[in-house]
């Protein structure tokens, strides 16, 4: 992040707050932003939003203690006008008693590189769909479920990867995987490139770079041997089902990997409301 220019995105956001002066502010960024260049952008970034007349509280929080599943950690940055400055809001935590498995058995069966763009539901909806709000009982149609052509060794792979996780609970790295499938031969630097989610836990952080490929994020259902589809990663950031994203494939998952999650934004702006 040392000489990445969206370090300065603050300087854009500044302008808002410049123009309608609100009475607060949330502001999520990853957790990187404290050391970036030693910590130099976090200090810039508080004598700015002080400047404007903003006093500022942050913490690292985590979606999965917000009904997500999903271990994502994001710094969340609440501001008031220094004359009536209430602190950091007290938000309740809670998990979800559900896992990843919960979210994906209900969609349409897709194997790799297969689109529907509108197809039904294979089963009800179960307990954790319905209060996430996920999923409504009165819609009997799912959007957008697109997934990522696979050619034929990555497949071997990805076959390879959910079979030591499902049954061994083992992460591949680049340097164990059988050398007739291997096709990387970097060994010491970049070895996990392929990683299977969780079925049977919450799922590792979802980011960006599922615009690029979905070899970090293997559907855990060994029949589909493929990546997690644009609807099952919307599921796991927790949109709702009718939430319908805009654009070509890439900039889709590139919104998904980006927002910051509904239920947790939700739990945030529940709790700033009560303060208010």
């Amino acid at each position: 992040m040392e000489n990445d220019p969206r370090t300065r995105l603050y300087l854009q956001y500044g302008k808002f707050l410049q123009k309608f002066h609100p009475y607060g502010f949330v502001f999520e960024n990853v957790p990187g932003l404290l050391s970036a260049k030693k910590g130099e952008h976090f200090r810039d970034l508080r004598e700015y939003f002080n400047e404007l007349g903003y006093s500022l509280h942050y913490r690292m929080l985590d979606a999965s203690d917000y009904g997500v599943l999903q271990t994502r950690k994001r710094l969340i940055i609440v501001g008031w006008r220094q004359d009536d400055d209430l602190g950091y809001p007290d938000i309740p935590r809670k998990k979800a008693d559900a896992v990843i498995n919960d979210i994906l058995g209900d969609l349409p069966e897709l194997y790799a590189g297969n689109i529907e763009m509108v197809a039904p539901y294979r089963k009800a909806a179960n307990s954790y769909l319905l209060t996430s709000g996920i999923r409504n009982e009165d819609e009997f149609f799912v959007t957008q479920n697109i997934t990522r052509p696979l050619n034929p060794n990555d497949a071997k792979i990805y076959a390879y990867a959910i079979q030591k996780w499902n049954e061994e609970h083992t992460r591949i790295k680049n340097n164990t995987l059988p050398e007739e499938i291997r096709t990387q031969n970097n060994e010491t630097s970049f070895l996990d490139r392929f990683k299977v989610v969780d079925g049977q836990g919450y799922s590792h952080t979802v980011i960006a770079h599922l615009s690029k490929d979905g070899h970090y994020y293997i559907n855990p259902n060994e029949k589909y041997n493929r990546s997690i589809s644009m609807r099952e990663a919307a599921r796991i950031q927790s949109f709702p089902d009718n939430f319908y994203f805009e654009g070509p494939r890439s900039a889709k998952f590139k919104q998904i990997g980006n927002a910051v999650p509904p239920l947790m934004a939700n739990a945030i702006a529940k709790s700033i409301q009560r303060m208010l």
